[in-house]
């Protein structure tokens, strides 16, 4: 049985007020809050345990090494990869789609040739591609969403083109909440000889994610929205495009031998990890994940569906406020509005008094608020440890922001 008030003890935060409120804290969309296994490890590897990793030979290097090198085997199982090695490690999903960029794109690609991106990208799913077509000539093709926020596969697999190269979509919006058919995409892309990326930063901590089922040859995650530290995140890469990949930075750990003629590479992880990495951060995120897996992936989701549609109803009985995205299926993410001249950024100040955090603001996507033709919206973002009791401290928070702008 999911305990969500046990699961709520677990996060030492969620017990404190912010204006005199019980914090309400909807903002896990931007990052989420941590439970006290992943501050208790992040201590011990600082206090007990820290030393630099791979290159020692003494115990706590083995030590850390052992507990860092760990994780490789546990984002695998999270996401279902066919081995470890197919992980790379990152500081998140903008590192990653970045080296994706660097490494895979940037040595292939040439003028005229395509990316397809979908108008529901981050910036950091869109600025990587931009680099391209300002320095290699390469063409952004996008595709439109659906009015309900939902986005048509078919009409992605339609832009594929003799010279569409990769596509490039997140697996769920930031904003609308909205769930991307990526594993049709995924298929329809490899039968052309596609890259497909799939920015998984929303998505992977809503529900369970099968990178071999998906079939995709990219997928990133960043482990401060798992419940794990900023500075923390992961790659599949699938092995074959690994073997096309180029190293992206240089320095230590990437290396097998360097000579005053000549560097050879190590092999593929390590490759793409130069330098001392973010030992206790991605030791944080491996505790993270561990945290999530014992709770259960689709008991978190089923939970998650529950306040989906408890908040979706009470949203909707406000009739003076517009939610973006409706899209059947879409995850615990709610953009919204305020008739009148109410700004985002006002709302937000209002339900921070009353204790509820959300986010205001464009929330880097700048694409879809120009589709939608609005310049901000607030979004209340969901987590595991969320509550329907909390939905309605929205509400009310709402309700008096409605009144101060009526």
């Amino acid at each position: 049985m999911y305990d969500v008030n046990a699961i709520r003890a677990d996060f030492p935060i969620l017990s404190r007020e912010v204006n005199g409120k019980p914090l309400v804290y909807l903002d896990n969309g931007a990052s989420a809050q941590k439970p006290q296994v992943v501050i208790d490890a992040i201590n011990q590897a600082y206090s007990q345990e820290y030393a630099n990793v791979h290159r020692g030979l003494h115990y706590l290097s083995n030590l850390a090494t052992e507990k860092y090198e760990g994780v490789r085997a546990k984002v695998a199982n999270f996401l279902n990869a066919g081995s470890e090695e197919e992980i790379i490690f990152n500081t998140g999903t903008t590192e990653a789609l970045n080296l994706v960029s660097y490494a895979w794109a940037a040595p292939r690609l040439e003028a005229g040739d395509e990316i397809i991106l979908t108008v529901m990208e981050h910036h950091a799913n869109i600025v990587p591609w931009h680099f391209l077509r300002e320095r290699q000539g390469v063409v952004l093709k996008w595709v439109d969403i659906e009015p309900d926020g939902s986005l048509d596969p078919q009409k992605v697999i339609d832009a594929m083109g003799p010279r569409t190269k990769m596509v490039c979509v997140t697996h769920m919006s930031n904003v609308l909440g909205t769930v991307v058919d990526v594993a049709a995409i995924s298929a329809a892309a490899r039968e052309r000889g596609i890259v497909s990326v799939i920015d998984g930063s929303q998505a992977a901590v809503h529900g369970p994610v099968d990178v071999q089922q998906i079939g995709c040859d990219f997928y990133a995650i960043t482990g401060h929205k798992l419940y794990g530290p900023s500075g923390s995140g992961a790659m599949y890469a699938r092995a074959e495009r690994q073997a096309e990949m180029r190293p992206f930075m240089g320095g230590g750990d990437m290396i097998r031998e360097v000579t005053k003629d000549n560097v050879t590479w190590a092999d593929a992880p390590m490759k793409f990890e130069a330098g001392t990495p973010g030992i206790v951060q991605t030791i944080g995120m491996g505790v993270a994940l561990d945290y999530m897996t014992s709770i259960g992936m689709e008991a978190i989701a089923a939970h998650e569906r529950d306040l989906t549609q408890y908040a979706q109803s009470r949203l909707d009985g406000l009739n003076w406020l517009q939610v973006q995205g409706k899209a059947p299926g879409k995850g615990a993410i709610f953009s919204f509005t305020l008739d009148g001249a109410a700004h985002a950024h006002d709302i937000s100040t209002i339900l921070d008094k009353k204790g509820v955090a959300v986010r205001a603001g464009q929330h880097c996507t700048g694409p879809l608020m120009q589709h939608l033709e609005l310049n901000a919206t607030c979004r209340a973002s969901f987590a595991m440890y969320n509550t329907r009791d909390e939905v309605d401290v929205l509400i009310e928070a709402l309700e008096l922001a409605h009144d101060l702008f009526a």
